[in-house]
């Protein structure tokens, strides 16, 4: 079964679902898909993938932003920029925003 591996720090804003999508820049998963969620390394449970959407980084919506639990456009920045890079997160690249669900 395929994982969704989050960093410790989105625990609780994943278990209480304030974070419902996570932003890859790339991605094997599927819609449909149930896949294992592990947060650092432990299982937390079972999620749907409910919705695989590539586009540029800067089509993202505020909406879109908040539902990756992401206060604002400058906070999810220097958050991807943390995992990415500054280069490749600033050079506005194709993303997959990714939806799910726990269940």
């Amino acid at each position: 079964m395929k994982k969704l591996v989050f960093k410790l720090d989105y625990a609780g804003k994943i278990l209480s679902g304030e974070k419902r999508t996570t932003i890859r820049l790339s991605t094997e998963l599927k819609e449909n898909e149930i896949v294992e969620v592990y947060v650092g390394h432990v299982r937390v449970g079972r999620a749907l993938i409910k919705k695989v959407q590539k586009k540029k980084l800067s089509e993202l919506s505020d909406e879109e932003i908040k539902a990756d639990g992401f206060n604002s456009r400058e906070e999810l920045l220097k958050a991807l920029a943390k995992i990415y890079g500054n280069k490749r997160v600033y050079s506005d690249p194709f993303i997959y925003l990714i939806e799910f669900q726990l269940i």
